[in-house]
């Protein structure tokens, strides 16, 4: 349950905060965007690792940064955090396929600093928040790097309900170049409703009140993953929003540690 936070903190969103400290900047590709920021805590490790990826509707002019509380807490809490930018809707080559070719070489680079950065290649997560969770459900199909499970976060798991909605001025439309109608294939190879089974843990976290997207994309999505066999359950924030699931400040921020800490265990 959410029990929200003091008026003084919700006052100020975390997208008005200053920017977190950033991570090392490990570069995976050769375009300015493909790269992470590795969040690594303290002492020897090996640590456990989450890959984290930002949202924003797939649009240039949401970035990491935005995400960064959310990594530094990640960090305070034991975990390593690698979070991924990726090529977008405004930048050269963004949008399908271009952004998942991106999250898919980041998510494999990791196994390349894994020695260098005392990362435990055997516990290994992926979050992502909004439109990022759609990107780490499609991820998480693709087998690039073995997960213990995943966190979606107000995941945007349904592009063809996304677009009957025209969610965020019909903002799928361009990041797949085409409605369900025009482009069907590229539906079903990243809309990840079309994509169960995962054949990977799934703990999905949305709040009642999200006005960005609606929770019943995810109700829709657990419930067709755990038809098709999937270990998938949805955890429902009674009184959030959008933002306090990767605002640390948040009473939120308890259940979003918890279910990464339990699936790298």
């Amino acid at each position: 349950m959410f029990l929200g936070m003091p008026a003084a903190l919700a006052a100020q969103s975390i997208l008005d905060l200053p920017a977190a400290p950033p991570g090392a900047h490990i570069a995976y590709g050769g375009d300015e965007f493909q790269f992470g920021e590795l969040y690594s805590p303290e002492g020897r490790g090996p640590h456990p690792v989450a890959i984290v990826i930002h949202g924003g509707y797939w649009r240039a002019r949401y970035d990491l940064r935005h995400i960064g509380h959310f990594c530094v807490a990640l960090k305070k809490a034991g975990i390593a955090a690698w979070s991924l930018e990726y090529r977008r809707l405004g930048n050269a080559g963004g949008g399908f396929p271009g952004t998942l070719d991106d999250v898919r070489a980041g998510a494999e680079h990791l196994g390349k600093i894994a020695v260098e950065h005392s990362l435990d290649m055997r516990r290994v997560v992926a979050t992502g928040h909004s439109a990022g969770g759609q990107l780490v459900l499609w991820l998480a199909k693709q087998r690039a790097v073995p997960l213990k499970g995943v966190v979606p976060l107000a995941p945007v798991a349904d592009l063809r309900k996304a677009w009957e909605l025209k969610l965020s001025s019909n903002v799928v439309a361009d990041f797949i170049s085409g409605s369900p109608a025009e482009a069907p294939d590229r539906y079903r190879a990243a809309s990840p409703i079309e994509m169960v089974p995962m054949r990977v843990r799934q703990r999905v976290i949305h709040g009642d009140r999200d006005d960005v997207v609606p929770v019943s994309i995810s109700r829709e999505y657990v419930a067709a993953a755990r038809r098709s066999g999937d270990d998938c359950t949805l955890e429902e924030l009674v009184g959030a929003g959008h933002f306090e699931l990767i605002d640390p400040r948040a009473a939120a921020w308890g259940m979003v540690r918890d279910a990464i800490l339990g699936l790298v265990q």
